[in-house]
């Protein structure tokens, strides 16, 4: 079997399915895809779609689903690419297809993931936020596998079409923060090694909002972050509201962007326990040295007897 296999965006992680050539908004392809075409729904197997939490929020309202059931019932947890991030893929039926797919089509189309609607176009980023002050360089390219006829059709686009006609726009507007919190992440590199705890709060923030409205309202969130209570309102009835929030909690906790501003007797509070502790680390110190001292006298003393 054909390994098809494709990355966040669509893009095939085969290379000799990617056409060797950067394309901008305004680069023009050939592309269709409908019931008539022989492939259809051939693109929908062996593939590795990774849910952004805009995807996640989509996917769970239409099928009116909370977000720990569907998690469990629909997807697999995973690594994002070339970082320590913990996300989650469609899971795969035992034919190696998306369980939404029917011979008659997506049953989820409205609300399908980001790649799905990228594809066969995909979107690359370089610095992927690494240096600071430097915008990243972004392009696009072509998938064009083997068993795709799309390709073969009259109907042509420039990219900027495709990607409103898909509405993928409107996706990356609401992907843009959570991406830019993993491409910085991914500039750091694995030698910088992220604590089992951050993963697990990146996990539930990312995949379970359900879960994060209840860690604001029900912990000691409010008792550290100073949060206006208009924000609170719209996070409290908006799940969209409730996801920005989530990415400025993100970057604040994970890289201390000031997203959030920690409340003032909160900072005062973390002073006072540095400075007790540095207060105890000095008197361990001085102990040590009176201790050292002590016994180096001792010796001097028997040495001199």
């Amino acid at each position: 079997m054909t390994d098809k296999s494709k990355g966040l965006f669509g893009g095939d992680t085969n290379p000799s399915n990617i056409l060797p050539r950067k394309y901008t908004l305004d680069s023009k392809i050939k592309f269709r895809c409908h019931p008539g075409v022989s492939c259809f729904t051939a693109c929908c197997g062996n593939i590795n779609i990774i849910l952004t939490p805009f995807d996640i929020l989509r996917l769970r309202k239409y099928l009116n689903l909370p977000a720990d059931e569907f998690l469990l019932r629909f997807t697999t947890p995973m690594f994002i690419e070339k970082t320590d991030l913990p996300g989650v893929r469609i899971n795969l039926d035992e034919n190696g297809r998306c369980p939404f797919v029917t011979d008659e089509g997506c049953t989820i189309y409205p609300e399908r993931p980001s790649a799905c609607r990228y594809y066969p176009v995909g979107m690359a980023n370089f610095h992927e936020g690494g240096e600071e002050g430097v915008d990243s360089e972004k392009f696009y390219f072509l998938v064009q596998e083997q068993h795709c006829k799309g390709h073969e059709e009259d109907k042509e686009w420039t990219i900027r079409e495709w990607i409103a006609d898909q509405g993928v726009d409107v996706c990356d507007k609401m992907n843009k923060e959570w991406l830019e919190i993993v491409m910085r992440r991914k500039s750091f590199g694995f030698q910088a090694s992220m604590s089992e705890e951050a993963k697990k709060i990146f996990f539930m923030v990312s995949t379970d909002l359900d879960k994060f409205k209840r860690f604001i309202f029900e912990s000691s969130f409010l008792d550290i972050y100073d949060v206006d209570q208009e924000t609170l309102d719209k996070i409290q009835e908006d799940d969209i509201e409730l996801m920005k929030f989530s990415f400025r909690y993100l970057a604040s906790s994970l890289f201390g962007t000031g997203d959030l501003k920690i409340k003032d007797e909160k900072i005062k509070e973390r002073a006072a326990q540095m400075q007790e502790k540095q207060g105890d680390v000095e008197e361990r110190a001085k102990e040590t040295y009176e201790s050292l001292k002590a016994e180096r006298d001792r010796l001097m003393q028997e040495r001199n007897k």
